[in-house]
C-alpha cells in the first residue's frame, strides 16, 4: 500500500511541472556560455556585467519566478511577463520576445539569451535590470575572475 501511495505522489509531482527542469549554472560555466554567445562587448558591456546581473537576479538559477503583483519575472535573467514573454496570466502582455515564459525556466538558456539580447538592444544597455543598476556598477571583473586562462580584460 505504501508503494502505491509513493508512486501516486511521484506521479502527481511530475504533473505539477511538466517538462520544466531548471539548472543552477556555475559562475564560470555561465561566463563561458555567454562568451560563446557573443556577449563580450555586446551593447558596450562585458561578460562580467551579465554574470553579475544573473548572480543578483536569479543566483544563476534558470527556474526562478518572482511575482511582482501585476506581472512576473522568469528565468536566469528574470525576464518580465508584461513586456517580454507570455505567461498566460499577465493581462496586456506585449510578448515582444514571442515566447512562453515557461520556456525561460528550463535548463536550456538559448531562448533566454535571445530575449535578453533583444531587451538590451532596445534599451542600449542593461538598465532595464534593477539588479544590474543596483549591484553591477563599476568594476565587475571579480564575477569572471579565475574563469579564463588569460587576463579577462583582454578577452572581455
Amino acid at each position: 500500500m505504501k508503494s502505491l501511495l509513493f508512486l501516486g505522489v511521484v506521479f502527481l509531482a511530475a504533473l505539477a511541472l511538466p517538462g520544466v527542469r531548471g539548472k543552477v549554472f556555475g559562475r564560470c560555466e555561465l561566463a563561458r556560455v555567454l562568451l560563446q554567445h557573443g556577449f563580450s562587448g555586446f551593447v558596450g558591456r562585458k561578460v562580467a556585467d551579465w554574470v553579475c546581473l544573473a548572480q543578483h537576479e536569479s543566483g544563476y538559477r534558470t527556474d526562478v519566478v518572482h511575482d511582482n503583483g501585476d506581472s512576473r519575472d522568469y528565468g536566469i535573467f528574470q525576464i518580465n511577463s508584461l513586456y517580454w514573454c507570455d505567461d498566460g496570466r499577465t493581462p496586456g502582455t506585449k510578448n515582444a520576445c514571442q515566447i512562453s515564459c515557461s520556456k525561460l525556466l528550463d535548463d536550456n538558456i538559448e531562448d533566454d539569451i535571445r530575449c535578453a539580447k533583444m531587451i538590451a538592444l532596445e534599451a542600449r544597455g542593461l538598465t532595464p535590470w534593477v539588479a544590474w543598476n543596483r549591484y553591477c556598477q563599476g568594476d565587475v571583473d571579480v564575477y569572471v575572475q579565475g574563469c579564463w586562462h588569460s587576463d579577462p580584460r583582454n578577452i572581455l
